[in-house]
């Protein structure tokens, strides 16, 4: 696996990375704030078929838009990233997909759960985001979306950020990504 955009502190053992963000880091194209960000950590691996990424996950939010989870990215102006992002002192689910333009989706969570389980699976051109709020729960649809079927393989893996404050620290588990054969 590979980093874009390296944080500052990290660490990885066979079952967990540890991070603590940089400030000012984000992934966004242009919709509602007018501007691009490219700046968030992405450790990733490449992909060139199906699959279904899952991970397990755990942070400290304390600043607006904090956030962590998954990403699956193209390139600058092609990618999803999904997860929890925090707004107005609340843990939301949330998904950006982005083609040239961010659109962004939340879920707000009454209640902050202690970890988050992910799904990400793409089947051709479609991505579906999948969530649990624990352990025995099973997966729910957060998202549905259209994503381009590259000639190129995607990069696929964790993704953080802190745009607003000072970094905050997380702890992803379980990582993996299981390739399955196109229909």
């Amino acid at each position: 696996m590979h980093w874009l955009n390296e944080p500052p502190s990290w660490q990885r053992s066979e079952r967990q990375i540890h991070v603590h963000t940089a400030p000012d880091t984000d992934f966004w194209r242009i919709t509602h704030y007018d501007f691009i960000r490219d700046t968030g950590h992405f450790y990733h691996e490449a992909i060139a078929t199906d699959f279904r990424a899952t991970v397990t996950f755990r942070g400290q939010y304390t600043d607006l838009y904090d956030q962590a989870g998954l990403m699956v990215r193209l390139d600058a102006n092609h990618w999803i990233k999904t997860g929890i992002e925090y707004v107005d002192g609340q843990q939301n689910l949330s998904a950006v997909v982005t083609r040239d333009f961010s659109d962004w989706s939340v879920i707000p969570l009454a209640t902050p759960p202690a970890t988050v389980k992910l799904e990400l699976e793409r089947r051709q051109t479609a991505i579906h985001i999948r969530y649990a709020l624990d352990e025995t729960s099973a997966y729910r649809l957060l998202r549905l979306a259209y994503f381009p079927a590259p000639s190129t393989p995607l990069q696929v893996g964790i993704m953080c950020a802190s745009p607003q404050g000072q970094g905050f620290d997380v702890v992803f588990e379980d990582y993996h990504l299981q390739p399955f054969a196109q229909a």
